[in-house]
C-alpha cells in the first residue's frame, strides 16, 4: 500500500488516498501511483506520494498541510505566528522549548510562553 496526497493549485493537501500495491510498478512506485490516481480521479493529476514513517518528504501529509517543492517536504499548518520552521524536520517549533518537568502545558501566544494546565 502506498499513500498519495491530492494537492490543490497552491500545493495544499486536500485529501490522502491509498493505492493498492497491485496497481503500482515497484520500479517507479510514485509515477505509477500518480498514473493510477489520475485515471481513477477522472484526470486530476496533482498528486505527491507520502509515507507514514517520514522516509519521503519529511512528514506524512495531512489535510491542510502544504507541499513545499523546494524542500520536497510536507509541512503542517503553522500553529502560532511566533513559531518557526525547523528546516531539518519541517515541523514548527515554539520559540522556547516545552518544559520537561512532567507537567502538562499549553502555549500562550499572548506572552510567548508555556503555561501549566491546572484543574482550577
Amino acid at each position: 500500500m502506498a499513500h498519495f496526497a491530492k494537492l490543490d493549485e497552491n500545493n495544499i493537501v486536500l485529501e490522502v488516498n491509498v493505492v493498492n500495491n497491485n496497481a503500482l510498478d515497484a520500479s517507479n512506485e510514485e509515477a505509477s501511483g500518480i498514473e493510477f490516481l489520475t485515471q481513477w480521479s477522472g484526470g486530476y493529476s496533482n498528486w505527491k506520494q507520502t509515507s507514514y514513517n517520514g522516509n519521503i518528504r519529511k512528514n506524512y501529509a495531512g489535510i491542510g498541510y502544504t507541499y513545499d517543492a523546494t524542500r520536497d517536504a510536507f509541512i503542517p499548518p503553522k500553529p502560532f505566528n511566533s513559531w518557526v520552521l525547523d528546516e531539518d524536520t519541517c515541523q514548527w517549533q515554539a520559540p522556547t522549548p516545552y518544559p520537561t518537568d512532567g507537567k502538562s502545558y499549553y502555549w500562550s501566544e499572548d506572552d510567548l510562553s508555556w503555561r501549566e494546565i491546572t484543574n482550577d
